[in-house]
């Protein structure tokens, strides 16, 4: 590791090399693992543990006409990073055949008032997402979907965003569970974990520099193919604070309803780590909808 023999700390080079390190190793021994164990890319249509997959998976059978997800949510949050605040999103998703499996843009719009209350009548323009989702190995009941993500600094005015462009990748692991309380005839249980990869590349130079590390471990139920329900714990280490780390915990739940749609209320509560670490908050209650095409 790179040190900086003036403060004795890794400096700027190890921050950013070595967690982009910890994520390439991290793919491609899973996807190794998962090559030798009788994984390959999925067909388009292929993936679908419930009705309707979840986190914008496309629809079994659906080849036809344009495919994709819409989605809005409103979250209010206390305390929070700049892009962990109250706001609302809207997420546009096209769903692709190839190794490309979609194409997600998120438009963030924060409140002006950024405090728990929020103020939703006075919204603001907040930094634009854009990701790749590549199409996942599966096998054996596992999938191991993966992802590249850019954010925009657009938000105007800036105080309500970061202020940088910034580059990321991830990987998830999805795995089929049983558990002997569950009827499993009822009950499609999964667990997940994620790891992503966070830096910036540029932007205002006046801004906080962006350099984090997430992750994601996620137990999730479908209880009679209409009824959802989440715990999740979402740590990170932030490189920009000299390691700390700081994490919140979420339980969702959620219905699906109607044709194709999905709707959910979710409460997160900070866990560990001081105000200010990467990605975290200390409260926030967000309600949700959408419709997959």
């Amino acid at each position: 590791m790179i040190l900086d023999m003036t403060t004795h700390s890794p400096s700027l080079t190890a921050r950013v090399a070595i967690p982009w390190m910890v994520v390439v190793l991290y793919s491609m021994c899973f996807a190794s693992q998962a090559r030798g164990q009788g994984f390959e890319n999925i067909a388009y249509g292929a993936q679908s543990p419930a009705p309707q997959p979840e986190e914008g998976a496309p629809l079994p059978g659906k080849k036809e006409g344009w495919r994709g997800l819409f989605e809005l949510k409103r979250q209010n949050t206390s305390r929070g990073t700049p892009e962990e605040s109250t706001k609302t999103t809207l997420r546009v998703e096209r769903f692709l055949d190839g190794p490309v499996e979609a194409i997600r843009l998120d438009f963030a719009f924060p409140d002006e008032k950024q405090d728990f209350d929020g103020s939703p009548l006075n919204p603001r323009l907040g930094d634009i997402k854009a990701r790749l989702r590549f199409r996942p190995l599966k096998g054996n009941g596992y999938s191991i979907p993966s992802f590249v993500e850019a954010s925009f600094p657009t938000a105007h005015p800036d105080s309500l965003g970061s202020g940088k462009y910034q580059l990321s990748a991830g990987i998830r692991i999805v795995a089929p569970v049983t558990a002997a309380f569950l009827d499993p005839s009822r009950h499609t249980l999964r667990l997940e974990a994620e790891v992503e990869q966070v830096n910036s590349i540029g932007g205002d130079s006046s801004r906080k520099d962006i350099a984090h590390t997430k992750f994601e471990l996620t137990a999730y139920d479908i209880w009679r193919e209409t009824y959802t329900a989440k715990l999740k714990l979402k740590p990170a280490v932030d490189w920009e604070a000299d390691g700390r780390t700081g994490a919140v915990a979420e339980v969702e739940g959620g219905v699906f309803f109607a044709r194709d749609w999905r709707a959910w209320i979710m409460f997160g509560r900070r866990v560990w780590g001081p105000s200010g670490i990467a990605s975290t908050y200390d409260t926030r209650v967000e309600l949700g909808a959408a419709r997959t095409f």
